[in-house]
């Protein structure tokens, strides 16, 4: 029998501090109203993922045997990928619109982008030990989850009040970049709530 393939797991730990560090950028550009400054970082983890991802996919085709199911493992580095790629959208939209004010609703969310990358990052490296790890797993997914409700509440406040400032000052142009840039937020959030759906299927598989 060959050996499993055991470098999955350093791809993951390498894809989830990826993430974390442009949501860490992404957050303080929001913080600091510093678009110029932060958007190349963002772009550039995000290239930085992609390239592990083409490694993971590589590495896919030539190993034999995995310590998951094939399609567990796509579907994990995928909504990983995905989440980085809409942490970079929302850079990407701020600096297309010249959007340099943030509505406290903004900052709070990319807020909790980080705090669900910073979940992200110790679960993964609980992935190569299931079998003793499953119960803080289940724990850290849950967690994501709970954030992701807040994240959702907080979107929805932060349209009201972007509509409340669009009517107010009859300029529609504000609610549709802002919505925009919330839509992406949003988007960012709910990926992290796929990477946790995924971790948990594989607790339940391999537990």
């Amino acid at each position: 029998m060959m050996p499993k393939e055991e470098r999955y797991f350093g791809f993951f730990v390498r894809h989830s501090r990826t993430i974390l560090a442009g949501a860490e950028a992404l957050q303080a550009m929001l913080r600091e109203d510093a678009v110029s400054t932060y958007l190349p970082t963002i772009i550039d983890r995000e290239h930085d993922a992609d390239a592990i991802t083409r490694e993971v996919m590589i590495t896919l085709r030539r190993t034999f045997i995995t310590p998951f199911d094939r399609g567990d493992i796509k579907d994990l580095i995928t909504s990983m990928d995905d989440a980085i790629d809409q942490i970079q959208q929302t850079a990407k939209v701020i600096g297309i619109f010249g959007i340099h004010s943030f509505e406290p609703e903004v900052r709070s969310m990319a807020d909790r982008i980080v705090q669900c990358a910073g979940l992200i990052v110790e679960a993964v490296p609980l992935l190569s030990a299931l079998h003793t790890k499953a119960g803080r797993l289940r724990e850290l997914c849950d967690r994501i989850r709970q954030v992701e409700g807040q994240a959702d509440d907080i979107h929805d406040a932060g349209l009201q009040r972007l509509y409340e400032v669009s009517s107010s000052t009859s300029n529609p142009t504000v609610f549709l970049t802002g919505q925009e840039v919330y839509k992406h937020l949003e988007s960012a959030v709910d990926c992290f709530d796929d990477i946790a759906n995924v971790i948990d299927g594989l607790v339940v598989e391999h537990t």
